[in-house]
């Protein structure tokens, strides 16, 4: 996951949130997240690397519409991510220190 861009792990997580996401669905997810419109242009490029690196399988619904799985190998690159940052943050925020 470390090759990934912040946009395209955010794109894993809601993949791996929904049940087989269509690509408005996923769009929707996000746009709510980040407060702001994403692009086609922007959205279905990142799924296709997704998929052309393994970590995301694109089914076609109909004619019209895709939809997206987590493949194991995404699931494992999730985990493994949730699992670094562990390490660094912990369960617990509330007790950091303020400067």
């Amino acid at each position: 996951m470390h090759d990934l861009t912040g946009f395209q792990r955010d794109l894993l997580y809601v993949i791996a949130g929904l049940d087989e996401p269509h690509g408005l669905a996923i769009k929707e997810e996000l746009e709510a997240y980040y407060e702001k419109e994403i692009h086609h242009g922007r959205l279905y490029p990142n799924l296709d690397s997704l998929v052309d690196k393994g970590l995301v399988e694109k089914g076609q619904r109909d004619r019209r519409t895709n939809y997206y799985t987590l493949t194991r190998r995404g699931a494992r690159e999730i985990e493994a991510r949730r699992e670094w940052e562990e390490d660094y943050v912990g369960a617990d925020l509330s007790q950091t220190q303020t400067a």
